[in-house]
């Protein structure tokens, strides 16, 4: 399986958002005032403007990754907080109970992402 996510996510702030997302690899594909596209690869990640609280959020995405132990040091080398109250932050990688390894990061707008290994097979 190859590298993917599916998003469509809000942006308070596309200014704010790129700079968040150029920190975890992420690059501009477009930017108009109402559209941005950003990509680490594969990966894509695609935002609209909107006014939004970040703790009421409730948009999320998928980035499912081949390397999935890389991602998460490429994401903590980038700083993001892991205090559980803050946002944005992530956690450790974690074992479900269905078998899935899988990471979360909380973006700045209070969107989930859930990153997953392509490894799992059910």
């Amino acid at each position: 399986m190859t590298d993917h996510s599916t998003p469509n996510l809000p942006s308070r702030s596309f200014d704010a958002t790129e700079a968040f997302y150029a920190a975890l690899g992420f690059r501009r594909d477009y930017r108009d005032n109402g559209w941005m596209i950003l990509n680490r690869g594969r990966l894509v990640l695609e935002f609209f403007a909107a006014q939004i609280d970040p703790r009421e959020s409730w948009f999320s995405a998928c980035l499912r990754v081949d390397d999935l132990d890389s991602l998460h040091a490429d994401f903590v080398k980038a700083g993001v907080s892991e205090h559980d109250r803050d946002i944005p932050r992530m956690g450790a990688i974690r074992v479900e109970p269905h078998g899935i390894r899988i990471f979360y990061l909380i973006d700045p707008d209070g969107s989930l992402i859930r990153c997953l290994d392509n490894s799992y097979q059910p």
